[in-house]
């Protein structure tokens, strides 16, 4: 059974549609990015949001306070790391906010060395922007990988998610620019994709 997480919302309207479709995870990205939000808003937002539905924070290379006051305040859930952050940092940062921590790998035609410590990782197409680049990485280079649970990103959509699920069957699956339009949530595509994936459990 793989879980869902739709991934950069930053809208009231956002919130409205996955409450509605009823994924397993939402991401607010709080590095630089045009879905980057600020605490403000992402506490507003996760105060609109259904309880079942678990936050997942986006960071790269945040200062290590900022993060755990995020998590300690209730406005995200787990944390999501994209930037250089080595095992210590992984485990202190566990240790410090008492949630799961999600670990970001870029993958390119080979599997680099792998972090230590989180609790998931998520594979995404390498980029020079840390990921959320929209584009699917060869997904027979995962084949075979079950060390640690991983979500799988990158170019996902209603047309390509159940061919991922059933290649993987990975512990989730991340959705961003696959699930917008103009560059915006679309609350239908949300509510599909959820669905199909559900349906293939």
């Amino acid at each position: 059974m793989s879980l869902v997480k739709i991934c950069g919302l930053r809208r009231k309207e956002d919130i409205d549609a996955v409450n509605e479709a009823q994924p397993d995870y939402i991401g607010f990205v709080f590095a630089p990015s045009r879905r980057q939000i600020n605490r403000q808003t992402a506490a507003f937002l996760k105060g609109r949001l259904d309880p079942r539905i678990k936050a997942v924070g986006v960071f790269v290379n945040e200062n290590m306070q900022a993060v755990s006051e995020m998590a300690q305040n209730g406005i995200i859930d787990l944390i999501q790391l994209h930037g250089d952050e080595d095992e210590a940092y992984i485990r202190q940062v566990k240790e410090t906010c008492g949630c799961p921590v999600i670990k970001s790998v870029g993958v390119g035609t080979a599997l680099p060395a792998l972090p230590l410590g989180a609790d998931f990782l998520l594979f995404d197409a390498v980029s020079a922007q840390r990921g959320g680049v929209g584009k699917a990485f060869d997904w027979r280079v995962l084949q075979g990988y079950q060390d640690v649970p991983y979500f799988v990103a990158g170019g996902l959509s209603d047309e390509n998610v159940a061919d991922a699920i059933q290649r993987l069957a990975p512990f989730g699956v991340d959705v961003s620019s696959g699930v917008e339009t103009n560059g915006y949530k679309d609350a239908e595509k949300i509510y599909k994709l959820v669905q199909l994936v559900r349906r293939m459990n």
